[in-house]
């Protein structure tokens, strides 16, 4: 059995089904209601039900008072419907509408992607999660006070195991010592969500262009999308110097392969001959030139190294993209 759900103050309704929790249901249809812990401690999914009745099938929750309870309010992460509803909550309009905030986590998997990026798995407290749009960071908090960000690589859904691709940099702060010291179970300290490389509301195609690592966030991105069956055409353009640089090509090719509505167009700078590269060759950017003399009537999102998003903000009006509808993130290198 499903029941309809409708916010009160938005033109928002989806349905429930009586297995899950109206946040579950609510984050399953695209629709982003503020989260903190999703056990039922934190208070920050706290709605007022304006009409028909909820059930807690494992009890009240801790983080709800009798006071709460009085008025009217449910916590949306552990409460489940037993009717039609109608409810007053806020939504996350954008980035900024998340509460930032700091996690211990452990490392529970460290593995080399090639000789010089690495996948590190980070793992909250059970009693945590985070709540993060696709595309956005993370900071890890060094002892020094000092910081180095890292993309998120996993989608949303998957709130307290982070992905993050590191790429080693001689004299870099942290990625020296993920490649040197860190082993599974170290303890870090992280602070997120940030940044503002999140997907836009648009009926246009995407094209999407990552340098090197800015695979991470597209990967966000692009697995949001598809988790949410999104079926706006994407164009993934992967820029890198040589074959080995694409380190997770199989998975891109697989999209491809899947569905209709995603093309991956993998693009070597440096081509390595002995590899029998047959692809594309060149700077990513004008390979999306290339193929598209008009570009107004795309959206572009473009993540990777300084010198990658410099040429695409200068080179890309030339070929009709209005700036309004490009976002970027440029990965700057941090040393020691």
């Amino acid at each position: 059995m499903s029941y309809k759900v409708q916010l009160s103050e938005q033109d928002i309704n989806f349905d429930v089904s009586e297995n899950e929790t109206l946040l579950e249901a609510a984050l399953r249809q695209s629709h982003s209601l503020p989260y903190g812990c999703r056990n039922g401690l934190c208070g920050s999914c706290k709605a007022k039900i304006v009409s028909g009745k909820i059930i807690y099938p494992d009890g009240s929750p801790d983080g709800l008072t009798a006071a709460d309870k009085k008025q009217g309010y449910a916590l949306l992460c552990q409460a489940k419907a037993a009717s039609d509803l109608v409810i007053k909550a806020r939504t996350i309009e954008s980035a900024v509408d998340i509460k930032l905030r700091q996690f211990p986590c452990r490392v529970t998997k460290f593995e080399k992607l090639n000789d010089d990026v690495i996948r590190l798995i980070l793992e909250l407290p059970k009693s945590e999660s985070l709540q993060f749009l696709a595309g956005q960071y993370i900071d890890i908090l060094m002892k020094d006070g000092k910081r180095r960000s890292f993309s998120l690589a996993n989608p949303p859904d998957q709130d307290q195991r982070l992905e993050l691709h590191i790429r080693y940099y001689g004299g870099g702060l942290f990625s020296e010592y993920a490649f040197k010291d860190l082993t599974e179970k170290t303890l870090l300290r992280i602070e997120g969500p940030l940044g503002q490389f999140t997907l836009h509301e648009s009926d246009r195609p995407m094209i999407m262009i990552a340098g090197g690592t800015g695979f991470a966030p597209v990967k966000s991105l692009i697995e949001y999308t598809l988790k949410n069956n999104h079926k706006r055409s994407i164009q993934f353009y992967w820029g890198a110097r040589t074959s080995d640089d694409l380190y997770l090509d199989e998975l891109p090719k697989q999209w491809s392969k899947d569905h209709k509505h995603i093309q991956y167009k993998p693009v070597l700078s440096e081509a390595d001959k002995l590899n029998g590269w047959k692809g594309r060759t060149g700077f990513v950017h004008e390979a999306v030139l290339k193929d598209h003399a008009d570009l107004s009537g795309y959206d572009i999102y473009a993540c990777g190294p300084p010198p990658m998003i410099k040429a695409v903000l200068d080179s890309f009006p030339a070929n009709g993209l209005n700036m309004e509808q490009i976002f970027s993130d440029s990965f700057e290198f941090a040393a020691d």
